[in-house]
């Protein structure tokens, strides 16, 4: 695909991304997997269903705006993300395009573990909202960007606390540490988690495809479940986890704030 990512988002495009997913656990018990994952990149005031991709009903794949944006279960979308971006002192204009990089329902199924918002202006990266969903039903999003807002590269560390409950078998405690790449040739976040000895890292890394019916059916057939089998992979590494030892920590409370700025 060539040419900027905003206008084919713009003009209601949608993409696919077939991201390599690695973690790796930092500190006295080391785990580390990887997984194949379909995320779509789509900007959702503009984005047209497209046959088996459905939009706000039942499909094969779907999109619902409400899935996303503010408390879970009853999102507002782009709405929301516009407020959050405007509270913190981005200045709206015609120039920028509000993209979602999320995994789509499948069979009506929803759980996203991570979801990004993204502000683009062509083919800058001017701020990203991460979208944290933990398997507890609790949301938490931390607001990455630069003072004034300028564009985003890879090599610069945006940091933040961790603040918000994701693995039981780690303390809410430490440093995020995020690396955005969006070009039109590649996707890419890294994020590293830090607290004394202990950590995790994370990398998500795609190539930006228009998306189309056989990708979709592809998708269904070669990872079947999509979101639903995330959350069984999800699950099958905590079995692991404890099969090495790791001790389980109970659910504390959901941070005061749903965002952190």
């Amino acid at each position: 695909m060539s040419g900027e990512l905003a206008s084919h988002l713009a003009a209601g495009d949608v993409l696919h991304l077939l991201a390599d997913v690695t973690h790796a656990r930092r500190g006295a018990v080391h785990h580390a997997f990887r997984y194949r994952v379909d995320y779509l990149l789509l900007a959702p005031e503009c984005v047209r269903p497209s046959g088996l991709f459905r939009l706000g009903r039942f499909g094969l794949f779907s999109f619902r705006a409400a899935d996303h944006g503010g408390i879970r279960g009853s999102g507002s979308g782009p709405e929301w993300a516009w407020k959050v971006l405007e509270e913190a002192g981005l200045s709206r204009d015609g120039e920028m395009t509000l993209a979602l990089m999320a995994q789509p329902r499948f069979l009506g199924f929803w759980f996203n573990p991570v979801s990004f918002w993204m502000v683009l202006r062509g083919d800058d990266l001017l701020a990203v909202i991460a979208e944290v969903n933990n398997t507890f039903g609790q949301r938490h999003s931390y607001l990455c960007h630069h003072t004034g807002f300028e564009s985003v590269v890879p090599a610069d560390p945006i940091r933040t606390e961790k603040v918000f409950h994701v693995s039981p078998f780690q303390h809410v405690a430490g440093v995020y540490e995020f690396h955005f790449g969006v070009t039109p040739d590649e996707i890419a976040v890294a994020i590293r988690k830090t607290n004394r000895d202990e950590g995790l890292i994370a990398m998500l890394r795609a190539t930006p495809r228009p998306l189309s019916q056989s990708a979709l059916i592809f998708a269904a057939l070669r990872r079947p479940g999509g979101a639903l089998r995330v959350l069984a992979l999800i699950y099958w590494q905590a079995l692991r986890l404890r099969i090495k030892g790791i001790t389980y920590r109970p659910l504390p409370p959901a941070p005061p704030e749903e965002i952190s700025r």
